[in-house]
């Protein structure tokens, strides 16, 4: 793990790779789908509840996601099961949920920042 950025100004390839990250979680059914994968393995249809989408929904983002690298799936018999495959976009998703927390006011008195 880096405490920062490799370089201080990042060259096109790693600002194309940072932005195409930012435009897979630009979704909001996206995130959800992933902060569910990191915590287990999960087939579509238990991450269809438990994020309150359709499973239909649910496959369409998993194949996106899929196709960027976020998520790895494994077929057992009929079923697929689908796991997060990025540890850095895992502390990406907790930051920004974190962030997200403080400007709702839902982590309201629990404020290491400072704010």
């Amino acid at each position: 793990m880096h405490p920062a950025p490799v370089h201080p100004v990042p060259d096109d390839e790693h600002a194309q790779i940072a932005a195409d990250t930012f435009r897979m979680l630009a979704d909001p059914t996206r995130v959800k789908i992933l902060w569910a994968l990191f915590g287990q393995e999960s087939s579509v249809n238990a991450l269809a509840e438990a994020i309150g989408a359709t499973p239909a929904a649910v496959s369409q983002h998993l194949s996106k996601l899929r196709l960027a690298g976020l998520v790895q799936s494994r077929k057992e018999g009929t079923f697929a099961f689908y796991r997060a495959s990025d540890s850095h976009v895992r502390r990406l998703l907790t930051e920004t949920l974190s962030h997200a927390e403080h400007v709702t006011g839902a982590a309201a008195g629990d404020d290491p920042h400072g704010y």
